[in-house]
């Protein structure tokens, strides 16, 4: 690649002229190359990012092509919502788990995208891999998406970062929580931060980072006695922390059902639900929560985009069952 400086780059430091010049490559990217002897002023190598260089100046930038990724891809069934050069947006399955870690090496979506995309995966840094810029549970369904070039990569993850104060990105979940709250919709504004004790978990801490979830209810169910038992809450985040609906929910009193991490002390509320909908949230096994609503500004073409999907079988059933109760 080649560029030549203009001087109305707002700096003469050499990484944040091609950061202006190149935004398809990502700065930290760029720095890389940089300090890899990857980038030339009229022909001499230099690999101080800071480097100042003047108007005229001829810049040439060898990009490697890019590695292919540590996980192998694998043909594992996508249900792809949206595709194009730079965005993937799927319906993330109950079961699947997003990235590999210890215990879940193979199987995961990060290996399925990268059988998918092939040739499509510009890479991210570098490497042939997709862009997580957000995550789902392993048993949380619903929509994601997913980066497939730095440009994108650099954009999601603003957005993502910025939740909607300023922008048009928008997350919402429908999760079935146990009892009623006493309003019609409210927020939940409490820090985050990992359980004192349990490692695994997290918990609400006062010197936690900020997590806001605004939710309202949708849909309310009584169990056998003709008594409130469960709501159907719509959820949308303001900040994206771990199991943030999970903690939030349980913290106002109203744990996901079959959340056996946040809610376990609620289980004897089952007792309470008609047969059919004990059934069904047995069979669930998981945490009834799903990730209905997706809205974001598309990296390249800035158009907004926006996608609902509808709940899956298993939470249809639980829904059909707690209605069928009344």
């Amino acid at each position: 690649m080649e560029v030549t400086v203009a001087g109305d780059e707002g700096s003469a430091r050499l990484d944040r002229v091609l950061a202006v010049r190149l935004a398809e490559l990502s700065r930290s990217r760029l720095k890389a190359l940089i300090q890899a002897g990857q980038v030339a002023v009229k022909s001499v190598p230099v690999r101080d990012p800071a480097y100042h260089v003047t108007p005229g100046d001829t810049i040439t930038i060898d990009v490697p092509e890019a590695v292919a990724a540590e996980p192998r891809g694998e043909d594992i069934a996508l249900d792809i919502i949206y595709e194009d050069d730079d965005i993937i947006v799927i319906d993330k399955p109950s079961g699947l788990v997003v990235h590999p870690a210890a215990g879940h090496e193979t199987g995961t979506l990060v290996n399925a995208l990268i059988a998918h995309c092939g040739a499509s995966l510009s890479g991210i840094g570098g490497v042939k891999r997709p862009g997580i810029v957000h995550r789902l549970d392993k048993d949380t369904t619903g929509l994601m998406v997913v980066a497939k070039n730095d440009r994108a990569h650099q954009s999601l993850t603003a957005q993502f970062a910025d939740h909607g104060r300023t922008g048009a990105m928008r997350r919402g979940y429908m999760a079935f929580a146990w009892d009623v709250p006493g309003r019609q919709r409210g927020t939940v504004d409490a820090p985050i931060d990992r359980h004192p004790y349990a490692r695994e978990k997290m918990a609400v801490r006062e010197r936690g980072r900020e997590a806001i979830t605004h939710w309202e209810i949708r849909e309310t169910f009584n169990g056998r006695d003709g008594k409130p038992v469960a709501s159907l809450l719509a959820c949308q985040l303001e900040t994206g922390r771990t199991h943030q609906i999970r903690v939030h929910l349980a913290h106002i009193g109203h744990p996901l059902m079959g959340d056996s991490v946040y809610g376990p002390h609620f289980k004897t509320k089952a007792s309470h639900l008609g047969p059919q909908s004990q059934a069904a949230l047995e069979a669930l096994g998981r945490q009834a929560l799903h990730a209905y609503l997706l809205a974001l500004e598309h990296p390249k073409t800035g158009e907004i985009l926006h996608w609902e999907q509808p709940l899956p079988e298993d939470l249809l059933l639980l829904q059909k069952t707690l209605r069928a109760t009344q």
